[in-house]
């Protein structure tokens, strides 16, 4: 499969507290499109310890599906942020390697893409539980 650069999306700084840089419309978008295709890194399980003490561990994807299995998401994707009101999803293809992240609503030029870390599930996120952020 030819991978192409996304057309409709730029990287710049996040306004939401604490993000960093967060990924953006470079024109409007509309509900349903296809955003980015990004091919994934599999992180080796005797390295996944190591991942979990470096600042890559706000940057990995970990799939339901894929019981154990961790991901570095090449491209934008491990830049997109997250809300619990997104307006974009993403989808996990595993036998290409790939994530795929889509619109849920038509977006704004200029307007901040974000996913749900948790895939609709409110419950708050690893980094936001104390036990599993502090080093003893």
């Amino acid at each position: 499969m030819k991978l192409l650069p996304p057309t409709k999306i730029y990287v710049t700084q996040s306004k939401i507290k604490n993000a960093g840089r967060g990924v953006f419309a470079s024109q409007d978008i509309s509900k349903g499109e296809i955003i980015e295709v990004c091919p994934t890194l599999e992180i080796p399980n005797n390295d996944i310890f190591n991942l979990s003490e470096s600042i890559l561990a706000n940057y990995y994807f970990s799939f339901d599906e894929l019981e154990g299995m961790v991901y570095i998401v090449l491209g934008f994707g491990s830049l997109f942020n997250h809300s619990y009101e997104p307006n974009a999803t993403y989808k996990n293809i595993p036998k290409d390697k790939l994530v795929e992240f889509q619109t849920i609503r038509n977006i704004k030029k200029d307007e901040e893409i974000t996913i749900d870390y948790n895939y609709g599930d409110n419950s708050p996120l690893w980094r936001d539980i104390p036990h599993l952020t502090t080093k003893d």
